[in-house]
Parts: structure tokens; C-alpha cells; sequence
């Protein structure tokens, strides 16, 4: 198109009265956003789509391969213009990309060949089509805003916790509604004593936001560490002001929970301000948690201090340290022993994952008549921290442990053959033959 001139409202070889296609623009930009208020939806998103679907609905008519089309939407004026681009020509062998200077001149008549050339088509041009394709369209856009608007609210949620209805329960998973959002409580992220029921009131964590075909699937958590903690900070505002702080915290789900805590001042007693008076906020959470135990344990920089209060209830009698590896030997009085491993060895477990050393509780009568010092695994030859990892979900942490455990046992912790337990007792008996050499030089 020269410069100056305006583009030409011209649509098959007929001139449009700019006054009806206004109206129709604002009568379709009206009906979308009717749908567009319904569904919360900006201004500025609804232009986009609007632009998008007619670029759509050219393609479909003319060939995704032709880009000659462009379309503004001004939402203010209730004005849309779609433009087809052409180039005038003497004979027309493109008809989507060219016009001849016969029809060209009829709009304007100082129009030459090769002269770009703009049509301006009506929108309501594509009738019930449009009507049809615009309802699927803006159905598919406003389900991915949707999306889109759901993940961005709630990654910034995520480690949050929310309150709550429970709306359908199945075997495996519990579905619940916060704020009109469907959210999903996996059975393994479920305190194994929560019994539910349809339109019960739940509290958890935000623990995972993923996006998937069906849209965008939110997981929750009730056994995660992080819920615990917030649960602390809604319940001790000490936590929440930075006046407490929470060092590390270890959980079996359902049964028993060690937190340890730190307070800068030393007017302020951590414990206590987490036990609250007469208990009042710990049994809020213990509530909350079905009665699981909670241990709130006070830091000391001092790793054997620390580790005998993460012990608690039990006492060691003794306690041995290697803080390089690191790793500790609790003895305990024999009829402390079973307290201090706890039921399914919750206590000890939890122990050593709150503090960071791997401890190994001992009876003191076994220890005594040992003369022995215990041997981690980690010390044996060829054994991969993978292993010692998977060994130490059986309790088998040293070498004694292991040469006491039975084969069947042993042959039950993961990657683990029989080839393995023949070349690990092989490294064993290797390292104790050497250190016995070694002992007598």
C-alpha cells in the first residue's frame, strides 16, 4: 500500500459499510466477554484469544501455511479488524496472496500492479463457523488459563499449609477442595492412624504441583517434615517472630517425631516456650497428629550432649564418638537397651537422623564382654555408601550387626545377593585378621 493512504475496507470485490462491521465487532466482542467475566478472565488475555482465534479460523479456511493474515482487537472501542494481506497484480494465479488491478482500482482507483494491497474482512463473514469454533476455541484457552492460573497460585504455596474439605475418598488417595481447587492426599502421604470422612475438615501440606494432561494435580502431604514444622510456627509464635529456631526435625509418621530447637536468647527457654503452659500447644499439634509422640529436644553444640538428649527416653550408660565419620556407640544399661531402640527402632532411627551422626545402641554387658570396639561398616573395604545406606534401614550398622543377621536378612536389604554377602563377610574377616596382626605388633 503507497504512503498516506488508508486501508481499504474491501471484501470479495464488495466495499463494506465500516459502520455495520463495527457493530458486529462490538456485538462479538460483548458475547466473549460475557463468557470472559464468567470465568475471570483480563482484558488483555481476552483480546489475545480473541486475535488468536480468528488468525485460527483463517487458517483453517485458506492453509496453515498462509501467514498473510493480521489481527488487531481494540477492547475499549469494541472494534476487531482482520487484515489480508495481498499484492496487486494483471493476472491472478494466487487468489489468497493476490488481487488484480481491476478489483484493486474499483476501491481505489490510483492502485498499480505490484502495489500491496490490505482487505479488510468481516467477521461475521464466517457465520454458525464462528460461532461453533469460537465456543470450542475460547473453551480450550480458558482451560489453560485456568491451568496456567492454578500452577502460578500454588507453586507460591507450596510448604504451606491449607485447611480443607474432604469430598471423596478412595483407596488409594483422598481428594480435597481449598478454595474451589481440587487437591490430591496420596494413601503414603496419609499419618497411617487419619481416618476420614466426606466433608470432614483436613489440615496438610502443599507438597507437590505438577501439570498433566487432565490439568494441573496438586499433592498433599500430612508425614512430610516441613508439616510438622509449619504446624510449630502456627503454634508457637516464638518460631514464627525468628526468636526460636528450628534446627532439624525427623519423623515416623504416626508414632513418634524429634525436633530440636535453639533459641538465641538466653532469657527464653526453647523447650518450654514449645511446650506452652501446661502443655497447651504441644498437645495442639499432638492432637493434630493423632497422638503421634513429639520429642522437642534442645540444641547444644556439643555433639555427645545433643545425642544423649535425641536418646531420650533412654540414658546411655556410655557413649563413644567418631565425629569425623560421623558416627557414635551408645551403651545402655541392659534393661534400658529396648527404650532406647524403641518399637521398630523408631527411637534410635530417629535419633541419628535428627542429630546427623549414625549411633548404634549397645547393651552394656554386651559391650563390656566385646572388649571390642564397634566397627562401622563404612570401615570395611568395598562397601559402597549405597549399601551402608540400605543395610542401615535393617538396623545393620556395624560389622557386628552384620555377622550376627541372619542370611535371610541380610539377602532382604535392597541390591543385595549372595555374591555380595559372600564378598562383604570375606572383607570383613580381611580387616579383622589385619587389625588382630596389627593389634599384636
Amino acid at each position: 500500500m503507497k504512503e498516506g493512504k488508508n486501508p481499504s475496507f474491501f471484501l470479495y470485490g464488495k466495499k463494506i459499510d465500516e459502520r455495520n462491521i463495527k457493530l458486529i465487532n462490538k456485538d462479538i466482542i460483548d458475547a466473549f466477554k460475557i463468557i470472559a467475566k464468567d470465568k475471570d478472565i483480563e482484558t488483555v488475555n481476552l483480546s489475545y484469544i480473541i486475535e488468536e482465534l480468528f488468525i485460527n479460523l483463517m487458517h483453517k479456511k485458506y492453509g496453515e501455511e498462509n501467514n498473510n493474515f493480521s489481527c488487531i482487537v481494540n477492547m475499549d472501542k469494541g472494534e476487531i479488524e482482520i487484515y489480508q494481506e495481498k499484492v496487486i497484480v494483471e493476472k491472478v494465479s494466487d487468489p489468497i496472496h493476490e488481487i488484480n488491478l481491476e478489483d484493486a482500482r474499483k476501491t481505489e482507483p490510483s492502485m498499480s500492479v505490484g502495489d500491496p494491497f490490505i482487505e479488510v474482512i468481516n467477521p461475521d463473514s464466517f457465520g454458525r463457523r464462528l460461532i461453533f469454533h469460537a465456543k470450542q476455541f475460547l473453551a480450550q484457552k480458558i482451560k489453560n488459563i485456568e491451568k496456567e492460573s492454578i500452577l502460578k497460585e500454588f507453586t507460591s504455596k507450596t510448604d504451606e499449609i491449607i485447611i480443607g474439605n474432604v469430598h471423596q475418598i478412595q483407596k488409594d488417595r483422598i481428594f480435597v477442595t481449598h478454595e474451589n481447587t481440587e487437591m490430591i492426599l496420596y494413601r503414603d502421604q496419609q499419618i497411617p492412624t487419619d481416618r476420614y470422612r466426606r466433608g470432614e475438615i483436613i489440615r496438610a501440606i502443599i507438597s507437590e504441583i505438577s501439570s498433566s494432561a487432565k490439568g494441573p494435580e496438586i499433592r498433599l502431604s500430612r508425614t512430610n517434615d516441613n508439616f510438622l514444622e509449619r504446624l510449630f510456627e502456627i503454634e508457637v509464635p516464638e518460631i514464627e517472630d525468628g526468636i526460636i529456631e528450628i534446627k532439624s526435625i525427623a519423623r515416623a509418621p504416626g508414632d513418634r517425631s524429634k525436633i530440636v530447637v535453639f533459641s538465641s536468647d538466653r532469657r527464653i527457654d526453647a523447650v518450654g516456650a514449645c511446650v506452652g503452659m501446661r502443655g497447651s500447644r504441644i498437645q495442639s499439634i499432638v492432637r493434630e497428629l493423632n497422638g503421634e509422640k513429639i520429642d522437642i529436644i534442645n540444641w547444644s553444640e556439643q555433639p555427645e550432649i545433643l545425642i544423649s538428649r535425641a536418646i531420650a527416653p533412654a540414658k546411655p550408660y556410655d557413649l563413644y564418638m567418631d565425629e569425623e565419620r560421623p558416627y557414635a556407640v551408645a551403651v545402655f544399661e541392659d534393661d534400658e537397651l529396648a527404650i532406647a531402640i524403641g518399637r521398630n527402632g523408631h527411637n534410635i532411627k530417629l535419633a541419628s537422623q535428627v542429630t546427623g551422626y549414625t549411633i548404634d545402641a549397645v547393651k552394656r554387658s554386651d559391650y563390656k564382654s566385646s572388649n571390642k570396639t564397634i566397627i562401622p561398616l563404612s570401615e570395611i573395604k568395598g562397601v559402597s555408601e549405597v549399601q551402608i545406606l540400605n543395610f542401615k534401614e535393617k538396623d545393620i550398622i556395624s560389622v557386628t550387626d552384620f555377622l550376627e543377621s541372619e542370611k535371610e536378612v541380610l539377602l532382604s536389604v535392597k541390591g543385595i545377593g549372595e555374591k555380595t554377602v559372600e564378598r562383604i563377610k570375606k572383607s570383613i574377616n580381611d580387616y579383622l585378621e589385619s587389625k588382630s596382626h596389627s593389634d599384636e605388633e
